[in-house]
């Protein structure tokens, strides 16, 4: 369905100057009048807050609408406030001539919403001390799965990091949600599905590193990922992560169910074996962090937590250079099978993507760190790999083993200048000068 069209511009109490439009059955937005809206009380003995829009010409009410605690308001270019009417049996909108007057009214929306929260939770005493502050979690048990939804969606009314800090230290409410969800999956009850995917995406929104490292973990992510199945509209993979492909993964297809297209279709490859298990821990941690983000969330998450998530992305991507590259066997390793002629063409094409995303991975360490890093990488013979991969007529590995040089002159151009000046040098420098 279209938009509703902007209020064209007027100097009469423009703030709050307001069209209202109805969604039609064709799918259009008709045009009701052109008012202006006030919040007020429905009537002077109730408590209950409502919109009023009267009409700018006759004086007329062209609007009354009782503010909702549920989440129907959506708020659009600025200028456009919609929500579906249970009292109308329709979509309605507000399009305001002025971005200040719809925030004004957004913001009035948002606090009366608060309120209305706080006043439900405030009433529910069983969770709570004498001074409203949340003592425990409910005991995860399908009859309660409302009330857990309601401490954890609305946690922004009591306290963030006091519903974190329960989830965290009851040792088993993640082991519980996820046994719940396992019989409400084998029993198809879809009301208790929908539930749990309401609250597991909550949590994750309560942005906790702590919860990310519990979640991501291997004990529970296939079943987070999985309660993120349920929630009436099957996803489309309309993005694929990047990042690890080239060192760790193969996609082999674009469309299925999460679980199973981790399962099956995601395999975990390494062109050199890894045998640390942190490094291992990270990489998948990683891997699975990005799809989520991308793949199953990518329109629930907010800024403040993609930015967390990116942020966990990187430290992980740190982290596991720092491990790969302390360990002296496996960079030799490494250089030994790029150097051997006995290495496959094919072996030696996933070495060399794997050398290019280990060096641009590398970023994510600290300036002295990378510099390191690239010195050792000099020493076990860069540059002699480098000039081998440039002669390839693999237009793909020419491109790799490019972006691996640039790399390197980022990091240091004087081994560079000194490597070509040297006899063993020569070569690398006539590539250069046939390139240019």
């Amino acid at each position: 369905m279209g938009a509703p069209e902007k209020l064209a511009t007027s100097n009469n109490n423009s703030m709050q100057r307001v069209k209202v439009y109805r969604l039609n059955d064709d799918g259009k937005w008709d045009d009701q009048g052109t008012g202006h809206v006030t919040v007020d009380y429905l009537e002077r003995s109730s408590e209950e807050l409502s919109l009023f829009v009267i009409d700018e010409e006759d004086n007329e009410t062209l609007l009354v609408h009782r503010i909702s605690s549920d989440d129907i308001y959506r708020k659009q270019e600025d200028t456009i406030i919609s929500w579906r009417d249970s009292e109308y049996s329709s979509d309605l909108a507000l399009s305001f001539q002025e971005t200040t007057g719809c925030s004004y009214i957004w913001d009035h929306i948002c606090n009366i919403q608060r309120n209305l929260h706080f006043d439900t939770l405030r009433n529910e005493t069983s969770y709570h001390g004498a001074n409203n502050e949340l003592r425990e979690l409910p005991a995860v048990e399908l009859s309660t799965l409302p009330s857990i939804l309601k401490v954890v969606v609305d946690s922004s009314v009591t306290d963030q990091l006091c519903v974190t800090e329960l989830i965290l230290h009851d040792q088993i409410f993640f082991r519980k949600l996820m046994d719940l969800f396992r019989a409400c999956e084998d029993l198809e009850n879809k009301d208790g599905l929908h539930m749990i995917y309401k609250i597991v995406k909550g949590i994750i929104l309560l942005n906790s590193p702590q919860i990310f490292e519990k979640i991501f973990g291997d004990e529970l992510i296939m079943d987070v990922i999985g309660c993120l199945e349920f929630y009436g509209v099957c996803a489309q993979h309309t993005a694929l992560p990047d990042c690890w492909t080239n060192i760790s993964y193969d996609l082999e297809t674009p469309h299925i169910h999460h679980r199973n297209f981790l399962k099956e279709h995601v395999v975990f490859k390494e062109a050199i074996p890894i045998k640390d298990p942190l490094a291992l821990s990270k990489i998948h941690q990683t891997y699975r962090i990005g799809y989520l983000k991308d793949v199953v969330l990518p329109r629930v998450l907010d800024e403040a937590t993609i930015a967390s998530l990116n942020s966990m992305i990187h430290s992980n991507n740190g982290m596991v250079v720092t491990l790969l590259k302390d360990d002296s066997t496996f960079i030799k390793e490494l250089f030994a099978r790029l150097k051997s002629p006995n290495t496959s063409p094919d072996s030696k094409r996933n070495l060399v993507f794997f050398l290019q995303e280990f060096c641009s991975l590398s970023k994510s360490l600290q300036m002295v760190q990378q510099l390191r890093l690239f010195r050792d990488l000099v020493n076990e013979g860069i540059y002699g790999v480098i000039t081998d991969i440039l002669q390839s007529e693999d237009k793909k590995l020419v491109l790799t083993g490019t972006d691996i040089l640039i790399f390197s002159v980022n990091q240091d151009q004087t081994m560079l200048r000194s490597y070509v000046n040297r006899q063993e040098g020569g070569a690398l420098l006539g590539l250069l000068v046939c390139y240019r």
